[in-house]
């Protein structure tokens, strides 16, 4: 056998060595995360879950859902272990953004702030109807067939 016929062999082999590398770091460190896990830290489950660790068991954990309320866990079932400040941002609604002086609005009257108000210091409604010229068309029409009407001939036949 030549090394061109072998060639695509080896190409594969290769790529599936260098896939299952991958695969078998990030296992290790998803492994690595769970066991690194600590009574009091914030995480979130892969099912979406955020919750509190209370305690950790040989294969499960106990995790706190709710004040009060506890739920066992698979340690796989943890999908990431959380840092305290981003627990309270996501669990607690804690922002950090103020401190860094980014506000966001709450609705939208900041968008609106610079609209032409009428004489009552109300907002300028935009009229969404017909114009006056399109009104008067299918009046003009119904003029018409009024006229055809009165001249005694009806619409039946």
């Amino acid at each position: 056998m030549s090394l061109v016929t072998l060639l695509p062999f080896i190409v594969l082999i290769g790529a599936m060595f260098l896939m299952t590398r991958s695969a078998k770091k990030k296992q290790q460190a998803a492994a690595q995360m769970r066991n690194d896990m600590q009574p009091g830290t914030g995480v979130r489950t892969i099912g979406g879950m955020y919750a509190t660790v209370k305690e950790i068991q040989d294969d499960t954990v106990i995790l706190e859902v709710a004040p009060g309320v506890h739920a066992v866990y698979a340690k796989n079932s943890i999908g990431a272990v959380l840092d305290d400040a981003e627990y309270n941002r996501i669990v607690h609604g804690d922002d950090e953004l103020e401190d860094e002086g980014t506000v966001v609005p709450d609705d939208a009257s900041s968008l609106t702030a610079g609209e032409a108000t009428d004489t009552d210091g109300d907002v300028a409604k935009i009229d969404l109807g017909k114009k006056a010229e399109d009104a008067d068309a299918p009046k003009d029409a119904e003029v018409k067939g009024s006229e055809a009407k009165a001249d005694g001939e009806g619409d039946a036949k």
